[in-house]
C-alpha cells in the first residue's frame, strides 16, 4: 500500500472506531442512567474521562511511537480500546464503567496522536490541508454513525451490547491496520533514528498551533455540548432541539473537507483559517440570539468546519521528520488540556450568567483567540524558517 490516498482511506476508517467509541456514552446516556442509577453529572464524567488521558499521554505517546514504531503503537492503542470496551461490557458497577472508559481513552490518545503523524508523514509538502481535513472528518462521521446505530443497539441489548459493539469496531480497525498499513519509504528508512524535541521558535510555534486546534474544537464543542440546552431555554422541545443541533454535525462533515480543498487549491491556508474563524464566530453570536434558529444553525454547520484542515496542517510547517513524533505529542497535549477544561469553564459561566447563551459567547471569544494565535504562529514559523535557511 504505497498510494497515499489509499493509506488515507485506511487511516480514516480506523479512526472512525475512536469517534464511535467516544460517542457511545452520549448516544445512549439514558440507558446508562437507567442501568446504573446515575445522573447527568455522572454521564458528563463518563464522556470527559475518555479524553482526559490525553493530558498525560499525548507527549509520551509520540515518543513511544518513535521508539517502537507508529504502526505497532497504534495497534496497541486499538488493543486498549478493545480491552476497555470489553471491561465496560462485563462490568456490573459504575466504577467498572469508568475504569473501562479510561482504559479505552488511553488507547484513543495513542491512535489520535500517532495516526495524525502518519498522515503528516504521507502528505507533508503535498496536499496536506486536504488530507488532514479528510482525516479529521472521521471524528464527526464516527459520531454521526454512533448516533444512528447505538440507540438501536441499546434498545436491543442494553449497555452491554453497546460496549461490545465499540470493541468489535476497534477490532476491525486493528485487523485492517495490521494487514494493510505500511509507512512511507523514507519513514521506514528513518525508523529507529534519533529523535529530537523541537526547539526555540519551532517549539513555540507547535505549542501555538496546538492551542489553536484546542480552542477551535472547544468552540465547536459549545454547539454540540450546549446547543440543545440553549434551544430548550427558548421553548423548543428536547427532541426538536436535539435534531437542530445534530444538523450542525452533518453539515460540519461537509464543510471540513471543503475547507482543506480550498486551502490547497488556492495556496492560502492562512486566509481560509481566518475567514473560517470570523464566519464561525459571527454564526455563533447570531445562533445564540437570532429568531431564525434553523437558518443560523445551518450557517454554523456550513462555515464552522472550514478551518479544520488548515489548522491540522500547521505542524508540518515547523516539524522536520526528526521532530515530528514528539512535536505532534506536544501539539495534542495542548489540544487535550483545552478541550477537557473548556466544558467545565463553559458550565460554570452558564450557571453564573443564568443562560446557556453564555457558552456560545465563550465560543466567540475562543475563536478570537484562535485568530490572535494564528498571527503568533506565522511569526514564529517565519523566524524558524529563517534560522533553518541561515544554518543550511
Amino acid at each position: 500500500m504505497q498510494n497515499r490516498w489509499t493509506v488515507l482511506a485506511l487511516l480514516f476508517t480506523v479512526r472512525l472506531a475512536m469517534a464511535f467509541q467516544f460517542q457511545a456514552a452520549g448516544a445512549v446516556s439514558p440507558a446508562f442512567m437507567n442501568t446504573y442509577g446515575v445522573a447527568l453529572a455522572d454521564i458528563g464524567l463518563l464522556i470527559s474521562i475518555y479524553l482526559a488521558p490525553g493530558i498525560l499521554f499525548a507527549v509520551p505517546g509520540g515518543e513511544i511511537g518513535r521508539r517502537f514504531g507508529d504502526k505497532s503503537v497504534v495497534l496497541f492503542g486499538l488493543a486498549l480500546m478493545i480491552a476497555g470496551g470489553l471491561v465496560m461490557a462485563m462490568a456490573t458497577s459504575w466504577h467498572g464503567q469508568l475504569a473501562g472508559r479510561l482504559l479505552a481513552g488511553i488507547g484513543g490518545v495513542l491512535i489520535n496522536v500517532l495516526m495524525s503523524k502518519m498522515v503528516t508523514d504521507w502528505f507533508a509538502g503535498k496536499e496536506i490541508a486536504t488530507a488532514m481535513a479528510i482525516f479529521v472528518n472521521s471524528w464527526p462521521a464516527g459520531i454521526a454513525i454512533a448516533l444512528m446505530v447505538l440507540p438501536v443497539v441499546a434498545a436491543a441489548g442494553g449497555v452491554v451490547a453497546v460496549a461490545a459493539t465499540t470493541a468489535v469496531l476497534a477490532l476491525i480497525g486493528l485487523i485492517l491496520l495490521a494487514a494493510l498499513y505500511q509507512a512511507p519509504t523514507d519513514q521506514r528508512m528513518a525508523a529507529g533514528a534519533a529523535s529530537t524535541w523541537p526547539e526555540g521558535n519551532a517549539l513555540r510555534a507547535v505549542l501555538a498551533a496546538g492551542c489553536i486546534w484546542g480552542l477551535y474544537n472547544a468552540a465547536l464543542g459549545m454547539v454540540f455540548g450546549y446547543g440543545t440546552a440553549l434551544l430548550t431555554e427558548r421553548g423548543w422541545s428536547l427532541t426538536t432541539a436535539g435534531s437542530a443541533t445534530s444538523l450542525v454535525l452533518w453539515l460540519v462533515a461537509l464543510s471540513v473537507p471543503l475547507g482543506g480543498f480550498i486551502a490547497d487549491r488556492t495556496g492560502r491556508p492562512r486566509e481560509v483559517m481566518l475567514a473560517g474563524f470570523a464566519l464561525f464566530a459571527l454564526a455563533l453570536f447570531a445562533g445564540a440570539r437570532a429568531d431564525a434558529v434553523v437558518l443560523a444553525f445551518v450557517m454554523l454547520g456550513l462555515v464552522s468546519g472550514l478551518p479544520a484542515g488548515p489548522i491540522m496542517s500547521l505542524p508540518s510547517r515547523v516539524l522536520a521528520a526528526s521532530t515530528r513524533a514528539t512535536g505532534m505529542g506536544l501539539y495534542f497535549s495542548m489540544f487535550y488540556v483545552t478541550v477537557v477544561l473548556a466544558p467545565i469553564l463553559a458550565g460554570r459561566l452558564a450557571e453564573f450568567a443564568g443562560t446557556a447563551r453564555a457558552t456560545f459567547d465563550l465560543g466567540v471569544a475562543m475563536l478570537l483567540g484562535c485568530m490572535a494565535l494564528v498571527w503568533c504562529f506565522d511569526r514564529l514559523a517565519m523566524r524558524h524558517n529563517m534560522e533553518q535557511a541561515t544554518t543550511a
